[in-house]
């Protein structure tokens, strides 16, 4: 599909004579001010039509509008989309014509004019050229439940599948895909020379496993793709609850074009293979939303692509459900109900730092508020909330951004992460001026986000003056709850934990899971917190300023009633919540 223009609805709109240039900068106005979608507002306010918004939004994708009630599908061509994929792809096919250089050609309307998989889905199963055109989302819909009526069910409630069924069915993926493989057959046997080959007969194939490997790993609930290139074999892992499994190899002619697939699908420079790309790929699979986050990185045997999967729907799954004791839980919302001052959280990549940025922009989000946040990327859209995506090329980093934020009456800043001392410097002086500024750091606990800040080169008494706490985090699996079961184990291998035995050969009661098919027998599923919550009072702040040793921080903060990752872990482990090899794993536990 096209690249997106770099323009907006509002712009297009104005330059048809819809609306008027005042009239756009007053609905970015209250867009800015109230949030929510500028077509809706102008929709609202200045009385663009539906189709008006149709016709510009098309445009905006390099697309033609089509009204299917002026245009009804033709049965010659429904019957050529089966009507699982089109229920998927959430595409109507419209008619089937001759082009005019001749080829069979299947017109069909899309709901999403980002999800670009849908063009390259049909047109390698139908096998035909395929032209969208972009329809209103609930036409769609409705054109779909009438085209393609469901079986009845004996008026029962459609029965969530089992993770036994979803095995099977991912089974049934991967043998699909190596159908798939075999189609594929390069000149050569290397599929170097085939990479810009464009036809159906080559490209058919790796189309499909592309799409068909990003299918599978959302089918597996799994948070990254990992495509890596060896020496005889490309390798396919999914990362599934914080730990990578090999799910699959593919022959190593088939690297080249499904490195280049994807290159192209999140819109890479195909012919670059020299240095490290970044991109992102939008989809819709199953009627929900995922955001793809792209890295490609140059290796000795090829390209890697690892992809990052973010399900646009799954985000505000609320504070009390990330595993959160009742204290802490307390202790953080007198941090973020506070009318200034600075929040951070620590911990890696990967350890659920803005998810629980995201949920407390979401509790505390309301009316009398203006929160806007700068991202990079913008992971999940917020109602109501004013998000800023980064974009270096453009001139527009987090420093910038925040500059700008000044001048746009905030009362909550979210700061998608403190990276240098620049970015350290505003967020301080946004906190000093009366804003509550959120934001992540990379530290290993709590107490080092202070001499992280010192070390960036910000003075410690504006540390002291405006940091009011700090959260390091980590990820934990869960203990399956279908097949958990109890057991008792020595105290002392829970001595590394920070356990301190009352006699010498006390037994304590633990939990584990003996695996079953809910957790494809790894006796855990699903994943919980891990936090150390750090509150600053007078004597930490006054620490700080002096430039004490962490060391010294951390003592204070645990006489203020600090738990740290260790003592945090080792509750949970008490409370049949995780494992103790769960925190070992985890959570640094040697001499810290």
């Amino acid at each position: 599909m096209a690249q997106t223009m770099r323009r907006d609805i509002g712009e297009i709109l104005v330059q048809g004579k819809v609306i008027t240039q005042d009239q756009l900068a007053q609905a970015r106005e209250k867009q800015s001010k109230a949030g929510g979608d500028l077509g809706s507002i102008l929709t609202e306010e200045h009385g663009v039509t539906a189709h008006q918004i149709l016709i510009a939004t098309a445009a905006l994708h390099n697309l033609r509008a089509l009204d299917l009630d002026q245009n009804p599908p033709e049965s010659s061509a429904v019957n050529i989309v089966p009507d699982h994929l089109a229920r998927r792809l959430r595409v109507v096919p419209i008619k089937k014509m001759t082009s005019p250089q001749g080829e069979e050609m299947l017109i069909i309307a899309i709901a999403d004019p980002s999800n670009i998989m849908a063009v390259d889905d049909v047109r390698a199963a139908c096998r035909l050229k395929v032209q969208a055109m972009l329809a209103h989302p609930d036409k769609v819909d409705a054109a779909i439940a009438r085209l393609y009526p469901e079986a009845p069910k004996d008026g029962d409630a459609p029965v969530p599948a089992t993770t036994a069924q979803q095995d099977a069915s991912m089974a049934a993926g991967f043998a699909e895909i190596g159908s798939m493989v075999s189609e594929y057959i390069p000149a050569g046997g290397t599929g170097i020379d085939d990479e810009q080959d464009t036809s159906e007969v080559v490209q058919g194939p790796i189309i499909r496993i592309a799409h068909s490997v990003i299918q599978q790993a959302v089918t597996a609930g799994a948070s990254d793709i990992h495509v890596e290139p060896g020496v005889k074999n490309t390798r396919i892992r999914y990362r599934v609850d914080g730990v990578l499994h090999e799910v699959m190899t593919v022959p190593k002619y088939i690297h080249p074009p499904l490195s280049s697939r994807y290159k192209i699908m999140a819109e890479m420079n195909i012919a670059e293979r020299r240095v490290p790309q970044d991109g992102r790929i939008g989809i819709n699979f199953q009627n929900k939303d995922y955001d793809l986050r792209v890295s490609c990185l140059p290796t000795q045997f090829g390209e890697k692509i690892v992809m990052r999967i973010l399900d646009k729907g799954n985000v505000m799954i609320g504070l009390n459900r990330l595993g959160f004791f009742p204290d802490v839980l307390a202790g953080m919302e007198k941090l973020y109900t506070q009318p200034n001052g600075m929040f951070l959280v620590t911990g890696p990549t990967g350890s659920g730092k803005s998810t629980t940025l995201y949920s407390v922009l979401n509790r505390i989000n309301s009316v009398e508020r203006n929160i806007m946040t700068v991202e990079d990327p913008i992971e999940y859209q917020l109602a109501g909330i004013s998000q800023v995506q980064v974009n270096r090329k453009a001139g527009l980093s987090f420093s910038t951004a925040l500059r700008s934020f000044m001048r746009q009456d905030p009362d909550i800043i979210m700061v998608g992460e403190i990276r240098d001392l620049e970015t350290a410097e505003l967020a301080i002086q946004a906190s000093l001026t009366g804003h509550l500024v959120l934001s992540t750091l990379h530290t290993n606990d709590a107490p080092s986000s202070v001499t992280r800040m010192v070390d960036m080169g910000v003075e410690p008494f504006l540390v002291s003056a405006t940091l009011i706490g700090s959260m390091a985090q980590r990820l934990s699996r869960r203990i399956c709850s279908q097949c958990t079961e109890q057991y008792d184990a020595p105290a002392e291998e829970l001595i590394p934990l920070g356990y301190k035995p009352q006699s010498e050969n006390e037994m304590v009661q633990l939990s584990r899971g003996k695996g079953c098919e809910v957790c494809r027998n790894s006796g855990y599923k699903g994943r919980t917190g891990i936090h150390e919550l750090m509150t600053v009072n007078e004597e930490i702040a006054e620490l700080v300023t002096r430039r004490a040793p962490v060391s010294e921080i951390k003592h204070a903060a645990r006489a203020n009633g600090m738990k740290t990752l260790q003592e945090d872990g080792l509750r949970k482990v008490l409370a049949g919540v995780t494992t103790p090899e769960e925190i070992a794993r985890v959570v640094f536990t040697g001499g810290h």
